[in-house]
């Protein structure tokens, strides 16, 4: 599924194609075609996300709310001499003259969620959120009162959208090793501080993703140029140190990456660069949270 830095950068895209432009908007496949028909000849104001979630926004407080799911994918294409005949399971495309013998036309396929909503609707989806850390009115204290209060594990914590919106397994799974937190570790047990470091860290990571269009987690010691070592080949893209990676070698220690099941996802970690949280109240034979996976 695509994480909250894809959303980012297709808002961006949106607003930078379509913004201040009259669309013509369709509905080859014909599931989204009354919506179109109303939107059709708007205005287009510019287009946000929250998290997973994407807004167009078009004159007279509408909104076309995307969520992509697993499958889904919004085209943009700026500045083409000409809009070719939409190809495939179109659900939503808009077209808008940027002049010039240029056009701009975006292709919505299988997506999972497609709504044309009012602005109050779009509010009551944001007040369902955890704070986005690619939002600049983010608040990370409302997302570290969830975690410090939580027994639960803060790999799944962190997958939590009414906790933190727009982590997904790619960026859950990296910023853990980054800081060097065992993924079964409890959310009550983390320090301020340690949450803060994450927080921050996905600030960054998630902010390089928009600009990059993939993900890449290693730092500069552990790239392929300086480890001399061959790049990643994964259809993720980007250079990772853990996710996707079970038994290779941890770029940082050499020990194999383990990986086991958490809420029906993935889970992947370094045992040793990752070590188990051990809490002081448990007695030294008995064994914690973490002991049973591996």
């Amino acid at each position: 599924m695509p994480e909250g830095h894809t959303l980012r950068r297709l808002a961006d895209d949106l607003s930078a194609a379509f913004a201040g432009r009259t669309v013509a908007a369709s509905s080859p496949q014909g599931r989204f075609a009354a919506e179109a028909r109303q939107l059709d000849g708007a205005t287009l104001v510019g287009a946000d996300s929250a998290g997973k979630h994407l807004f167009v926004e078009l004159e007279g407080d509408r909104f076309v709310h995307v969520h992509l799911g697993l499958y889904g994918s919004f085209a943009v294409h700026a500045d083409v001499p000409v809009v070719p005949p939409p190809i495939g399971q179109v659900r939503l495309r808009l077209v808008a003259d940027r002049g010039a013998g240029s056009s701009a036309y975006a292709d919505l396929r299988g997506a999972t969620r497609c709504d044309l909503v009012g602005r109050g609707a779009v509010a009551e989806t944001l007040a369902r959120l955890g704070p986005d850390p690619l939002r600049p009115d983010a608040d990370p204290e409302l997302a570290w009162e969830r975690v410090r209060r939580s027994p639960r594990p803060v790999g799944d914590l962190l997958m939590d959208q009414a906790v933190l919106a727009g982590v997904g397994n790619v960026y859950r799974a990296e910023v853990l090793f980054r800081q060097r937190l065992h993924p079964l570790r409890p959310g009550r047990t983390l320090r301020r501080g340690q949450f803060r470091a994450v927080w921050d860290d996905l600030v960054g990571l998630m902010a390089e993703g928009v600009r990059l269009g993939r993900i890449d987690t290693v730092r500069p010691e552990h790239t392929p140029e300086a480890m001399g070592r061959p790049a990643r080949r994964d259809d993720h893209g980007g250079e990772v140190y853990v996710y996707r990676r079970a038994g290779q070698p941890c770029l940082v220690c050499g020990r194999a990456v383990r990986t086991d099941v958490l809420a029906g996802r993935n889970l992947f970690w370094c045992a040793r660069c990752q070590p188990r949280f051990r809490s002081r109240a448990l007695g030294s034979g008995e064994p914690t949270p973490e002991d049973t996976h591996g």
